[in-house]
């Protein structure tokens, strides 16, 4: 008999609109008001920083414009300088938060590549530990994550609102 892992936080994900022709979570969630609940940590003038609601590890963060481009090219170079910063800060906020061994920072262009939204450029910054690639992913395809979404994002945001008094990215 099969064993059996529930997760069922991953239901939504897997319902969600594959086309990405109906909703963009880069554009749709920074004009709402609600930065906790669409898990958005910072706000730049360009860009913004926000937690993956469906992370490989805790930690796992998302750097995007705000403006919908598809390619470096689109982008502008304020747009790409705001974007470098925040990926900077934003590996010294896991750094301070988690102290992760090492990071995975990176960009799928294209749905070919592992795009999730193909038309909307953003960025992975990804926490990693030696060893943390064990049964349950190697085998499994399965990821375990200790902590709640919810709890990252507090974790996280101390971490950024400590930043803001340095001023913009």
């Amino acid at each position: 008999m099969a064993e059996r892992l529930w997760a069922p936080w991953r239901m939504s994900y897997i319902e969600s609109p594959g086309d990405g022709g109906e909703a963009n979570i880069f554009v749709d969630l920074p004009a709402q008001d609600d930065d906790r609940k669409n898990l958005i940590l910072y706000r730049g003038r360009t860009a913004f920083v926000m937690l993956n609601r469906y992370p490989y590890t805790n930690g796992h963060l998302m750097v995007a414009p705000y403006r919908q481009v598809a390619e470096f090219a689109g982008l502008t170079d304020e747009e790409m300088l705001e974007i470098q910063r925040l990926l900077a800060r934003s590996v010294e906020w896991i750094r301070r938060c988690y102290r992760p061994d090492g990071f995975n920072v990176g960009v799928n262009l294209g749905r070919a590549a592992g795009a999730g939204i193909p038309g909307h450029v953003h960025w992975h910054v990804v926490p990693r530990w030696s060893g943390d690639t064990n049964f349950m992913t190697t085998v499994g395809d399965v990821r375990v994550l200790p902590q709640d979404l919810c709890e990252s994002y507090d974790r996280l945001r101390e971490a950024a609102r400590a930043d803001e008094n340095e001023g913009p990215a």
